[in-house]
């Protein structure tokens, strides 16, 4: 197990997960299209202005990641569309009907979809480990979301909610597509997209810019929650896979509900609480899974970081460049063997 993507997979998720109740905070007095404009716009023009400064986790990869090519576009648009557009506005107007904490846990499920779709759309190998996680995942949120009988009035926030999860989750799909390629010149490019659309569509419907202040507070709050925080997540989708990637990521709701209970004086229920178990033991089954058998790699080339480790034995022309981690267009050779793994890049085999 990669120890070191686990931790920007739970960093992220840290980050992405104190963003709800904020945006609960923000969403009174801002049209919800408008604030996910904000929110994007400081996450793509943030991440931007990041890349030029040689600081922090991504200055070993800064000018040593490869650039998105062509054939990324297609993925790249897709993502934008369905994690940039869609998810956020119906998380927002979920965010308008639904407690914050609520809200928080509900969106576990943006795992589930994520798994769903890598394991019956993109074929993503899975166990039964990892199916009763997820059904323990889904547990969860259906105690947390019953409430007798319901009716369309309260359902139309869950439902949003909900939603944006199947919207992210197709957005993780498309982006572990191109997850080789620098991760902030992916999550710049998204949020410079997402931001300005998702501003005209919040105009558009009736929405107005709102003061200084509360735009300055989106602005920050989408560079960390989700720039800085896609960032990482995409690092951690490279060697992890995308229902793993999901998985640790599924701990976000769980930061956002903390901080909800503790600074919006939202209820911790028993029905909460229990939602919670549920949601804990899914992750749990996850993150302590154990994958080895005899695989093989096809021949294949392409370009990204990398260091010469088992599966990057090839030589190098004069022109590329000297020290590691480095990016240049590399093949790798046909290779069977046998070690723990996950389904990164590297490992895309069927079972």
């Amino acid at each position: 197990m990669n120890l070191t993507a686990v931790l920007y997979a739970l960093i992220a998720a840290a980050l992405f997960g104190i963003s709800t109740p904020v945006a609960k905070v923000l969403i009174g007095s801002v049209h919800p299209a408008v604030l996910a404009g904000l929110l994007y716009c400081g996450a793509g023009f943030g991440v931007a202005l990041l890349r030029k400064l040689p600081l922090g986790v991504f200055s070993s990869r800064v000018g040593s990641e490869a650039a998105l090519s062509r054939p990324d576009l297609p993925w790249l648009a897709g993502a934008i569309i369905a994690g940039g557009v869609v998810g956020p506005i119906l998380l927002l107007v979920g965010l308008t009907r639904t407690d914050a904490s609520t809200a928080s846990l509900l969106l576990t499920l943006e795992g589930v979809a994520t798994a769903l779709m890598a394991w019956f759309i993109f074929h993503e190998n899975f166990d039964r480990r990892i199916a009763i996680g997820m059904l323990c995942l889904v547990a969860g949120a259906i105690v947390l979301s019953w409430s007798g009988a319901p009716t369309l009035e309260s359902a139309l926030g869950p439902l949003a909610v909900i939603g944006a999860c199947v919207a992210w989750g197709l957005d993780n799909n498309l982006t572990r597509k191109i997850s080789l390629a620098d991760p902030l010149q992916i999550v710049a490019l998204k949020g410079m997209a997402a931001g300005p659309i998702n501003l005209l569509l919040g105009l558009i419907a009736g929405g107005s810019l709102p003061g200084p202040v509360p735009a300055l507070a989106a602005g920050i709050v989408g560079f960390f929650s989700y720039g800085v925080s896609l960032a990482l997540f995409v690092l951690a989708l490279r060697h992890l896979g995308t229902a793993r990637t999901a998985a640790y990521f599924s701990t976000a709701p769980f930061f956002g509900a903390v901080v909800a209970v503790a600074t919006l004086n939202e209820p911790m229920s028993y029905q909460l609480a229990l939602a919670g178990a549920f949601m804990a033991l899914g992750l749990w089954l996850h993150i302590t899974e154990h994958h080895e058998h005899e695989h093989a790699h096809d021949a294949q080339a392409h370009s990204h970081s990398h260091v010469h480790d088992e599966t990057h034995q090839h030589g190098h022309k004069s022109e590329d460049p000297a020290g590691e981690p480095h990016t240049h267009r590399h093949v790798h050779e046909p290779l069977k063997h046998s070690h723990p793994h996950t389904p990164d890049m590297h490992h895309q085999h069927r079972h």
